[in-house]
This record gives C-alpha cells, structure tokens and sequence, in this order.
C-alpha cells in the first residue's frame, strides 16, 4: 500500500495470465458437460462411460484453449 493510501498497479502480464487461465477453464467445462449430456441422455450411454469421456473431452478441450491462448 502506497502513502496516499492507494494500491500498487499490478502489471498487465498478471491480468492477462488469469483472463487466460479462466478461459481455459471454461472452454474445457463446457466441452465436458456438453459431451457428458451428449452420451448419457442422448445416447443412452452408461455414467462411467459418460463421465470417462467427459473427461477426455475435457482435457482435450483444455489443451486445446491453452493451445489457442500461447499464440
């Protein structure tokens, strides 16, 4: 904390990381509840299977989005 009672300016490269961060997050939450209904309700698929591949897909999708934000 400054003198004038204010807090410091935290540089862009922190902001930007967790802007980042999050979107990776999302990007792979969203693939893994979209396939999970996919394969339980709209293919009848069993709950481990539904869950191994929404982990998967997950995964993927986070790789992917990680991917995306390093160019």
């Amino acid at each position: 904390m400054k003198r004038d009672g204010t807090l410091p300016v935290v540089g862009q490269g922190r902001v930007s990381a967790m802007k980042n961060w999050r979107y990776i997050g999302m990007h792979a939450i969203a693939a893994a509840v979209f396939i999970f209904l996919l394969q339980r309700y709209a293919l009848s698929a069993t709950l481990e299977s539904s869950l191994l591949w929404a982990l998967t897909f997950g995964g993927c999708a986070a790789g992917l989005a990680y991917a995306q934000s390093n160019r």
